[in-house]
């Protein structure tokens, strides 16, 4: 194999590994902002519709907590996706919540909005792009290697 088609396969080698570490930290930036804008859609709806009253806290975890609460309606809910925003909670806690009267399992804990879903999402997308520029950069000072 002549040294020239080792050289365009690697060449095209390195084309594909950098717009595959382009395409998957463009897709994670651009799911972080979906995200962050979702968030934002639920507070949305909250705000229009808004309901509030208290609640405990059932399970507490990093990214998911159960709640269940009381509408006025005397209505119990308990909603199956948990909570929004649930940092900071600790079980059988007792807390205040907002919710949508219009869909009541969308509830989030009083006083928190989308906003708490900004700095995590922007730090995914810096670390996503603090992985994927070093590589992209090194495939590209590998390429020119080969060239030269």
């Amino acid at each position: 194999m002549s040294e020239t088609s080792l050289s365009e396969r690697r060449d095209k080698r390195l084309r594909r590994v950098r717009a595959w570490v382009v395409g998957a930290a463009t897709v994670i930036s651009v799911l972080m902002v979906l995200l962050v804008l979702a968030a934002w859609r639920n507070d949305f709806e909250i705000e229009r519709h808004r309901g509030v009253t208290s609640g405990e806290v059932l399970s507490a975890g990093r990214l998911r907590s159960a709640v269940t609460y009381v509408t006025p309606d005397s209505v119990t809910h308990n909603p199956k996706v948990g909570i929004l925003y649930p940092t900071n909670l600790t079980a059988g806690q007792r807390i205040n919540v907002e919710y949508s009267t219009r869909d009541p399992d969308l509830v989030r804990v009083a006083g928190r909005d989308s906003r708490v879903a900004i700095i995590p999402a922007a730090s995914v997308i810096f670390v996503a792009w603090a992985v994927a520029l070093p590589a992209i950069w090194f495939a590209r000072s590998d390429r020119r290697r080969i060239h030269h």
